[in-house]
């Protein structure tokens, strides 16, 4: 079986993992980087010459072009194209959400963060919240503010940027990353991306079975928003899992098994071991 990454790092842990995985089973591995060069998608790939399945890894225009012209010559990607683009749009995935009954976050979407500046559109009450850049990227904004001041300070350095203004959860400083491939569910913990974890706590808290509740809600955001691979950022609120962020195909470092969960998921069949297999 031939498997072709997208991607713009080859060398990601998870990636190289897996692509040792599936060479030691006797499948051919390659890598492309859909930001190679200026050319049009079928200058990248010829139609004649399909691998039997794309990992969507790279997140870009360009990468997200690509998809979209490989699975309308019928070839497999994962995740979809329109899945990955979905991804990258809070505005689209707090509606979907909301429409799905996810528990997300209130979320407002502002064409540009300037529009505070003019007054009609600053918040005067609801604070603190957070500040993300409506189309998800490296380097993108995400910050907390804490008032009107601050919201305006934000805006004079960010003012062409599109943003959500999304409510913010009171939180123990760690976020609980869900990542899921092909079903299987995997966990850790991370700092949270704005405010240190409680008491300056460096180090970081064991990861324990999580609650069934917390588990189905990752594997029902994979079922509303298409995806395969995927993770989902959740915060306790008073007990409850909330859903602050959906990333396609993230970078998974650590949690034992990924990579051949997700070699297995390239083949079209469940990891020997996992919940799917067994089932």
């Amino acid at each position: 079986m031939r498997v072709c990454v997208l991607t713009d790092k080859p060398d990601h842990p998870l990636l190289a993992a897996a692509a040792s995985a599936l060479t030691e089973a006797k499948h051919r591995v390659t890598f492309l980087n859909p930001d190679t060069g200026t050319g049009s998608p079928s200058q990248l790939v010829a139609p004649d010459d399909l691998a039997d399945v794309y990992l969507l890894k790279a997140h870009t225009p360009r990468a997200l072009a690509l998809a979209r012209f490989l699975e309308g010559l019928g070839a497999r990607t994962v995740n979809s194209a329109a899945a990955t683009g979905l991804c990258q749009d809070r505005s689209r995935i707090a509606a979907v959400a909301e429409g799905a009954g996810l528990p997300m976050p209130r979320t407002r979407t502002l064409d540009t963060l300037s529009e505070v500046l003019h007054g009609a559109e600053l918040p005067e009450s609801g604070y603190p919240l957070m500040v993300k850049s409506r189309h998800s990227r490296r380097a993108d904004l995400v910050a907390r503010v804490d008032g009107p001041a601050g919201l305006r300070a934000l805006a004079a350095e960010w003012s062409d940027e599109p943003v959500v203004l999304q409510e913010f959860v009171a939180n123990s400083g760690w976020d609980h990353k869900l990542w899921v491939i092909a079903g299987e569910v995997f966990a850790g913990v991370r700092p949270a991306p704005v405010g240190a974890p409680p008491d300056g706590a460096r180090s970081t808290p064991l990861v324990r079975d999580l609650p069934r509740t917390w588990t189905r809600l990752a594997l029902r955001t994979g079922d509303v928003f298409g995806l395969d691979v995927y993770g989902v950022d959740l915060l306790d609120r008073a007990g409850a899992p909330v859903v602050v962020d959906i990333n396609a195909f993230p970078g998974i470092r650590g949690p034992k098994g990924a990579p051949e969960a997700l070699a297995a998921l390239a083949l079209g069949r469940p990891r020997p071991g996992s919940p799917a297999y067994e089932a």
